[in-house]
């Protein structure tokens, strides 16, 4: 299977004919059409229906079309960094942030950073705190921002930011008289949570643990945005980051700060090892730890 056959194939389920998507590739439709049965040989297993209108992707096609774009977009980011080394650009930096990082200020700090160092290329990925201390360790991108929590992973931290973390509630909810409360007090009621993996979900549950008591789970989710709507909706309770409802318009709802000690956070900057770092990552470093930033 070769990468040819796979972008000729992918053309021809956009284009919807083998004609057009020859005349698109700049080759000959009977070329084309010899490269789909190929794959069809190879694997197996029809990919195409074939009709007098057009062709359209079987059960088996449509799985190969979502493959096989990924695997050409990597291929293409391949030979975009790559590239970018014989034309003078020696950054490519890849960055691992939790979605407290991303909503709150980072997106700020790397278009500065990016300002100041145009040739350099950004890889931005969005993981939870555990796994991107995990791949850090394991050399899977060059920073990570994670907020600080119990791990064992062999990296180097270094301190980014604070953040406080409130429980976002209807403003018609029976806990909306309040300004102050502990986790604990919300304990009865549900809660829409971020997925395991995550500081905050590591640490609701260690309080209800230590309560001897369960979180009332009305909701699992993976961003700020879904709780806020949520909360917003009153489908429940939720506990985030006070920067980041600052972010989403919900207009319905209280923020309650809590007295926790968790409550008060660090984020922090995972890389392997500091020394290993390329020129680019170094300085990029350098600047998400500089004192200008963390006003």
């Amino acid at each position: 299977m070769d990468l040819v056959s796979l972008r000729l194939f992918v053309r021809v389920v956009e284009e919807g004919t083998i004609s057009s998507a020859a005349s698109r590739e700049h080759i000959a439709a009977a070329a084309v059409s010899r490269r789909i049965a190929e794959l069809e040989n190879q694997l197996g297993t029809p990919l195409l229906r074939r009709t007098n209108k057009g062709v359209s992707p079987t059960q088996a096609g449509l799985e190969l079309l979502y493959r096989a774009r990924s695997v050409l977009n990597s291929v293409q980011d391949i030979k975009h960094h790559i590239q970018g080394y014989s034309q003078g650009q020696q950054g490519y930096i890849h960055v691992l942030a939790n979605i407290s990082a991303i909503t709150q200020n980072l997106p700020q700090l790397l278009a500065e950073f990016i300002s100041e160092h145009p040739s350099v290329h950004l890889k931005i990925e969005e993981k939870n705190s555990l796994n991107i201390v995990y791949d850090i360790e394991k050399s899977q991108a060059d920073i990570g921002i994670y907020t600080d929590l119990p791990h064992d992973a062999n990296i180097e931290s270094y301190f980014f930011r604070s953040d406080v973390l409130g429980l976002l509630v209807p403003r018609s909810h029976p806990l909306s008289k309040f300004n102050n409360l502990h986790f604990e007090q919300c304990l009865d009621f549900e809660q829409i949570i971020l997925r395991s993996g995550t500081q905050i979900n590591y640490q609701i549950t260690k309080t209800a643990m230590a309560a001897n008591r369960s979180v009332n789970i009305r909701a699992e989710i993976d961003s700020y945005e879904a709780m806020c709507l949520l909360v917003n909706a009153g489908m429940g309770i939720g506990v985030l980051p006070y920067q980041s409802t600052r972010t989403f318009h919900i207009p319905n709802t209280h923020f309650i700060h809590l007295k926790d000690s968790w409550a008060q956070r660090k984020l922090l900057l995972a890389v392997r090892k500091k020394k290993e770092l390329s020129a680019s990552a170094k300085r990029l470093l350098d600047f998400l730890q500089s004192d200008n930033n963390h006003t």
